[in-house]
C-alpha cells in the first residue's frame, strides 16, 4: 500500500515491513482516545533502543488506515474507544495485516473487552497504569511471536467470562475436526496449556524438558492456525477440552 509521506501521523521511512533478526528495530503504533497516553507512552519507549513509534490514533478507524500505511510490528491499543473500539479495529487489522501484533490497553484486570479482542487473535492485554519496563517487555514480547499474558491471569479472565464459551456438554470433535492433526503429547500439552500452567510447569507434569514443551507447542499453533499461546488456551476452551467449570 501506499504510504504517503505528508500524513503528521506516519513517519516515512522508520516502520519495519518484516523483522528478520532480533536486532531488528520494532516499529509501534499507539492507539488511545486519551493524548496524554500516547504522550507518555512515547516518552517511555522513545527511551528505549531497538523500539521507534511510528505513529499514533485516537480511535480505530485512524488505526486501522495508519497500519495499512505503516504496516508496523506491533499495535499497542486502547480496547474501550469512541467509534470504532479495540475490538473492531483488532478483527479489522489482523484480517488486514496478519503479521502485526495487538496488544490490548485496559483499564481493569478482568475486561470483557479485552477477552473479545483476545478471542479475535489480540497477543495479549497490560493494564494502562503499566511500569514502563513491564511495557517494554510487553512489546518486545508480543513481537517476538509470544503472549504477554501470565497463565494465572489468562486462567482468571476465560473462567470469569466462561459464560460466553459454547456448551460443553455437546461433543467437540466434529465442530472442530482439526483437532484429529495432533497427536495425542500434542493434545495433552494443550490442554494442560489451557489449564493455565506455564512451559516449565507444563514440563514437570509431563515428566519432559521445557524445550520439548516449546517444540510441541509451536507444531500446536501451526497446525491449528493459531497466532499465539492466548488464542490455543481461547481455543482450547471453546473446543471443551477443558471443562472451565473444574477452573472455578
Amino acid at each position: 500500500m501506499d504510504r504517503p509521506g505528508n500524513d503528521p501521523d506516519y513517519q516515512p521511512g522508520r516502520a519495519v515491513t518484516d523483522r528478520q533478526s532480533a536486532s531488528d528495530p520494532i516499529s509501534v503504533i499507539l492507539v488511545d482516545d486519551q493524548p496524554l497516553i500516547r504522550k507518555g507512552f512515547r516518552m517511555v519507549l522513545e527511551e528505549e533502543e531497538g523500539i521507534v513509534v511510528v505513529g499514533e490514533a485516537a480511535d480505530g478507524a485512524a488505526a486501522l488506515d495508519l497500519v495499512g500505511r505503516a504496516r508496523p510490528d506491533v499495535v499497542v491499543m486502547d480496547v474501550r474507544m469512541p467509534g470504532m473500539d479495540g475490538i473492531e479495529a483488532t478483527r479489522a487489522i489482523i484480517a488486514a495485516e496478519p503479521r502485526t501484533r495487538i496488544l490490548i490497553l485496559t483499564t481493569f484486570d478482568l475486561d470483557e473487552y479485552a477477552f473479545g479482542a483476545l478471542r479475535l487473535g489480540a497477543s495479549g492485554f497490560i493494564l494502562k497504569d503499566v511500569l514502563p519496563s513491564e511495557l517494554v517487555r510487553a512489546i518486545r514480547a508480543v513481537a517476538d511471536g509470544d503472549a504477554v499474558i501470565a497463565p494465572s491471569a489468562t486462567r482468571r479472565l476465560l473462567d470469569a467470562f466462561a459464560h460466553g464459551l459454547p456448551d460443553l456438554q455437546a461433543p467437540a470433535e466434529p465442530a472442530h475436526p482439526e483437532l484429529d492433526l495432533l497427536t495425542a503429547r500434542e493434545r495433552e500439552i494443550l490442554t494442560e496449556l489451557a489449564g493455565g500452567l506455564s512451559n516449565a510447569e507444563i514440563a514437570e507434569r509431563l515428566f519432559v524438558a521445557e524445550a520439548t514443551v516449546k517444540t510441541h507447542l509451536g507444531r500446536v499453533l501451526a497446525k491449528l492456525g493459531l497466532r499465539d499461546r492466548v488464542q490455543a488456551v481461547v481455543y482450547a476452551y471453546e473446543a471443551g477440552l477443558v471443562d472451565r467449570r473444574s477452573r472455578q
